[in-house]
C-alpha cells in the first residue's frame, strides 16, 4: 500500500489522495441495499484528465483495482469500493467546459451535477432533457455509467440518445475518444454507446458531448385515481395506444401514496389504489389532458383532476419525486427494484408484486414510469431483523423472475452492479455472456476496472 500511495501521490497534487480509514469508509458504497462493499487502499480526487490518466498507469502498473465513482447516488452496488482498490472519485471534474446552442451541444466534465447544467442550458433557450430522480445530486458521468433514465422518458429518451461522444481514459491509461460533435455520424463501431451502462468497467469517462434539445413549454400535469392498479395499467395501454405523447406518464400505488403523506401531507387521496399523473408540455396541454383524461375515464378512474397552473403541476411533480425517500421512511430500509415490462404487461406485473408482497408479509410499494413500463417495487424492511432482512431479498428476487416471466428486462436505468449481477446471464444467456466477457477482456485485459461489476 506504501507504494501504491506514494506512487499516486508523485502525480497528483496535494489532497488528492486520501488514505485516512475514517474518511475513505466514506466512500466505500452507493445507496444500494444488501450490496457488499470492501475497504479501499486509498480514494483519489482528480480535477485534469491528465491525473486521471496517471492514476490508471499507476494501477495497471501495480494491478491495483479501480473503482469509478460519482455522486455515489447509484442504486445498484456500481461504485461500491472492493478491499485494496483505488476509488477514483470523479465529482471535482464539474466544469461545464462548452454550450454550443446553434450546434445544440454542450460539453461537460463527468463530475457536472445533472441539475447544473439544467440550469447552464436553460440560460440558452435549451435543455437536456434525462431527469433522473436524483438530478439535483447525481452527476454527469455516473448517468452515463449507469445509462440512467428519469421521469421523461416516455418523451425524451433516456441518457444513451443524448451521449453523442466521449472522452474515456483506458486501463493502461491510454486517452480514446470515440463518436462526435455533428448530429449524423456512422463511422466505425458505435463505441460510445459501448461505454453508456458499462458502468465503468471498460473505462473512466472524463469528458462527454451531449446533445441538447430546444426548451419546451412549461407543462400541465393531470392526477387521474382509481380503484385498482390493473385499471391504471389499462388507462396506460389507452393513452400509448391513442398516439399521444406525453412528457411524462408515472404512477403510484396506495402504498406509495400513503408513504408521501406521511412525510409531505400533501393531503394526497390514500382511498384510491393507484394515482396516474399525466403531463404534456405541448403548446395546447390543456387539450392534450382533457383528451388523456377522458381516455382515464373509460378506463375506469374515479377521478380525474387536471391541474390549472404551472404551480398545481409542480405539486404534483414533487409528489412522485418525493416517493422513493417516503417508502425508505416506511421501515428504514428499501430495496428499489428497477424492472421494466412491455406497456402491455404493466398492470400483470404490478398485481403480480402485490402478490408477492402478500406472499412474503412485506411492504412494497410500487411508483413507475408506466409510459415506458419502468417500474420501481420498493421493498419497505427493518435491516435489524435479520428474518424480515431475508424475506426482503427473497421478494426482490422474485419480482425480477416476474419481470423476466412477462418478456421485461432485470434492469431500466439503474444498472447491474453487484445488486442483479447473478441475474444478468438468466436474461442475456450464455453466448452474449461470452461475448461481453470477450469486450472486457479487450477494453481491460488485466480486469482491474471496476471488477466484479455488470
Amino acid at each position: 500500500m506504501s507504494t501504491l500511495v506514494s506512487r499516486l501521490r508523485e502525480g497528483l497534487p496535494d489532497g488528492a489522495v486520501l488514505v485516512d480509514t475514517d474518511v475513505t469508509a466514506s466512500y466505500a458504497h452507493d445507496m444500494a441495499s444488501f450490496c457488499p462493499a470492501g475497504s479501499p487502499a486509498a480514494v483519489v480526487l482528480p480535477r485534469t484528465t491528465e491525473e486521471v490518466r496517471h492514476v490508471l498507469r499507476v494501477a495497471h502498473d501495480l494491478r491495483v483495482p479501480v473503482v469509478p465513482q460519482g455522486a455515489r447516488t447509484g442504486l445498484s452496488g456500481a461504485a461500491n469500493a472492493t478491499d485494496g482498490c483505488v476509488v477514483l472519485s470523479l465529482t471535482r471534474m464539474n466544469r461545464i467546459l462548452e454550450i454550443d446552442p446553434v450546434n445544440r451541444i454542450a460539453v461537460v466534465e463527468p463530475g457536472v451535477v445533472n441539475a447544473d447544467l439544467s440550469k447552464a442550458v436553460a440560460a440558452h433557450g435549451l435543455c437536456y432533457p434525462p431527469d433522473p430522480s436524483s438530478w439535483e445530486q447525481c452527476t454527469i458521468g455516473g448517468n452515463i455509467g449507469t445509462g440512467s433514465g428519469g421521469l421523461c422518458c416516455v418523451k425524451y429518451g433516456v441518457t444513451a440518445e443524448y451521449v453523442l461522444g466521449l472522452e474515456v481514459v483506458l486501463a493502461d491509461g491510454r486517452l480514446l475518444r470515440t463518436g462526435r460533435r455533428t448530429a449524423k455520424g456512422v463511422a466505425g463501431y458505435d463505441l460510445t454507446r459501448l461505454f453508456v451502462g458499462s458502468e465503468g468497467s471498460l473505462g473512466v469517462v472524463v469528458g462527454a458531448t451531449l446533445a441538447l434539445r430546444p426548451a419546451p413549454p412549461p407543462q400541465l400535469v393531470l392526477a387521474a385515481e382509481f380503484d385498482s392498479t390493473a385499471a391504471a395499467g389499462e388507462a396506460v395501454c389507452r393513452i400509448m395506444a391513442g398516439g399521444h405523447t406525453p412528457s411524462m406518464l408515472e404512477l403510484m400505488d396506495r402504498t406509495t401514496l400513503r408513504a408521501v403523506n406521511a412525510m409531505t401531507r400533501m393531503g394526497l387521496p390514500e382511498s384510491t389504489e393507484a394515482l396516474l399523473l399525466a403531463a404534456f408540455d405541448t403548446p395546447d396541454p390543456a387539450a392534450d389532458l382533457a383528451r388523456v383524461g377522458v381516455l382515464c375515464e373509460e378506463a375506469g378512474a374515479s377521478s380525474v383532476v387536471p391541474a390549472e397552473d404551472a404551480a398545481e403541476s409542480e405539486m404534483l411533480l414533487a409528489a412522485r419525486r418525493t416517493a422513493l425517500p417516503a417508502l425508505e421512511a416506511v421501515k428504514g430500509v428499501t430495496m428499489i427494484d428497477d424492472v421494466c415490462v412491455g406497456r402491455s404487461e404493466l398492470g400483470a406485473f404490478i398485481t403480480g408484486v402485490e402478490r408477492i408482497a402478500a406472499e412474503h408479509g412485506l411492504t412494497i410499494g410500487v411508483v413507475a414510469h408506466a409510459g415506458d413500463g419502468n417500474t420501481h417495487p420498493t421493498v419497505c424492511f427493518d435491516a435489524r431483523d435479520p428474518e424480515e432482512s431475508a424475506r426482503a431479498r427473497a421478494s426482490f428476487d422474485a419480482i425480477m423472475a416476474l419481470g423476466l416471466e412477462l418478456g421485461g428486462t432485470i434492469t431500466g436505468e439503474h444498472g447491474v452492479g453487484v445488486l442483479k449481477k447473478e441475474w444478468l446471464e438468466r436474461e442475456l444467456g450464455p453466448v452474449a455472456m461470452e461475448l461481453h466477457r470477450g469486450i472486457k477482456a479487450a477494453f481491460d485485459p488485466l480486469n482491474i476496472l471496476n471488477p466484479g461489476k455488470v
